[in-house]
């Protein structure tokens, strides 16, 4: 299996300005490597964590869409994170993958934060989508999705599983009064999975004056911390070794007894 190589944008949002946002993440790529394969953006990177979906989303065709696939297709890398999507009157935290060729994948946020409203204001996904690099399959996710675990559920038996995968991915807005749990259950969805996870997040304080200290982080499948960054704009670039996943559930091969229940 080839490496797999990742970078992770850690970074402040300009509230509801999509302009100044995408300038902002058109300067940060260029310190993304030219051998990275994959750029992972934060949740709602275009506009920060709003809840004025009518006046923040865009169709299918439009700009932002627009934008990832130019981006993609001149810095010639996956580029990933989530932006509002209107569809048939409906409104979507959506993940878009979005790859050099110009075709793309996109992810519906399953777990919407009641807390915060957003179920009042967007429509919740029903399906897991799972991609494919250089023989790597990556499970997409979206920040609240993080607080349930049997939507991020490995299949039994992984290595011969439809829906398996070897990287759990998740884009957040999450905020530092909170940051104990992001932080443990990165590592809990890591562990119980036996997956590589990452975590992107922002940092800053958004509209509301809540604060966001980052912690975005990679996740080995043992649970070990293998980076970490707080309170700071950054770009991480890593190189994932397959070697290290079939180590792990070599050496304990604890998939094949786990319950036989998965949410498909």
């Amino acid at each position: 299996m080839k490496d797999l190589i990742v970078s992770c944008l850690q970074s402040e949002l300009h509230w509801e300005d999509k302009k100044a946002n995408l300038s902002m993440f058109e300067a940060l790529f260029d310190q993304v490597p030219a051998h990275s394969h994959i750029i992972v953006l934060p949740e709602m990177f275009n506009t920060g964590f709003t809840m004025n979906a009518a006046a923040m989303a865009e169709t299918i065709d439009g700009p932002g869409m627009q934008w990832l696939k130019e981006q993609a297709m001149q810095l010639k890398k996956i580029i990933t994170g989530s932006i509002i999507i209107e569809e048939n009157g409906s409104f979507y935290n959506r993940l878009i993958w979005m790859q050099p060729d110009g075709k793309h994948y996109h992810y519906d946020k399953k777990h919407l934060f009641g807390f915060a409203g957003e179920d009042q204001h967007y429509s919740a996904g029903q399906q897991k989508v799972i991609v494919q690099v250089n023989g790597w399959r990556i499970n997409l996710q979206v920040c609240y999705d993080l607080r349930f675990p049997v939507w991020a559920r490995q299949a039994p038996a992984a290595a011969e599983a439809s829906s398996s995968y070897d990287i759990l991915l998740y884009v957040a807005n999450w905020p530092q009064r909170r940051i104990s749990a992001w932080d443990t259950l990165l590592k809990a969805r890591a562990i119980e999975n036996q997956s590589y996870v990452i975590g992107v997040n922002r940092v800053g304080s958004d509209i509301n004056e809540i604060y966001h200290n980052g912690s975005s982080s990679i996740i080995d499948p043992w649970g070990e911390v293998l980076w970490n960054l707080q309170d700071e704009t950054g770009v991480y670039t890593h190189t994932f070794k397959y070697a290290l996943l079939e180590e792990a559930r070599t050496k304990l091969p604890f998939l094949k007894d786990a319950d036989r229940f998965i949410i498909l």
